[in-house]
């Protein structure tokens, strides 16, 4: 079971690239195996090009058992401590969304009441407060939007998706950026227009009904 989910890790960094939503050796994905260590892909390392063997393995203590993971663990170990049901996690950089948390510096999440997906989807896409790459502050920040947010944009920085497995995660990320970029063509063809009151608590208790899943 363990090779699967290092297999699929491996497609999962292909799919991002080929998504365009990882550049070069940005971002990074890590597994939760069942023995309990962390897979994670490897530093400076282009997803595109990671390799079986290039895989890092952590303890959930931060303990390095084996390569040399990503300066950015810090925020994936923060998850896995404090969330027992995460299994996956994907750290992008989705162009759009990142675009967003640097023109709209004050908002504290991704607008959902003109989209019936990004309720649907995730209930809410918070923007979490920027941290310095590869800092103890990534995970920290985080904190506060556990276990309730799965799907997040780190401001100015790229965006954060846990799941219990591996095609949540990913599937996450794709949707962040696809209801991003919506919401930026909306706006340069007028603005978005907000759905009305009765659809929108239509829409969240549907989303109520799905569970906390990102679809």
């Amino acid at each position: 079971m363990s090779e699967a989910l290092l297999s699929d890790l491996l497609d999962a960094c292909r799919r991002l690239h080929a998504g365009g939503l990882l550049a070069a050796s940005d971002g990074n994905l890590s597994v939760r195996l069942p023995d309990g260590r962390i897979a994670m892909t490897p530093s400076g390392v282009p997803k595109a090009k990671v390799k079986r063997e290039d895989l890092a393995m952590l303890a959930l203590d931060g303990t390095i058992l084996a390569g040399r993971p990503s300066s950015e663990r810090a925020m994936h170990l923060a998850i896995y401590r404090t969330v027992p049901e995460a299994k996956a996690l994907i750290h992008a950089h989705p162009p759009t969304a990142i675009a967003w948390s640097i023109a709209r510096p004050e908002w504290q999440e991704l607008p959902a009441d003109a989209l019936p997906e990004v309720i649907l989807a995730a209930g809410r896409i918070p923007i979490v407060p920027m941290a310095i790459p590869g800092t103890e502050a990534m995970g920290e920040n985080l904190l506060p939007f556990l276990p309730a947010h799965r799907l997040m944009i780190l401001a100015r920085h790229g965006g954060l998706c846990w799941g219990e497995h591996l095609d949540e995660a990913v599937g996450g990320m794709e949707r962040l950026e696809q209801v991003a970029t919506i919401l930026w063509k909306a706006e340069t063809l007028g603005g978005a227009q907000p759905l009305a009151v009765s659809d929108l608590a239509e829409l969240r208790a549907l989303r109520a009904k799905l569970g906390p899943k990102i679809i």
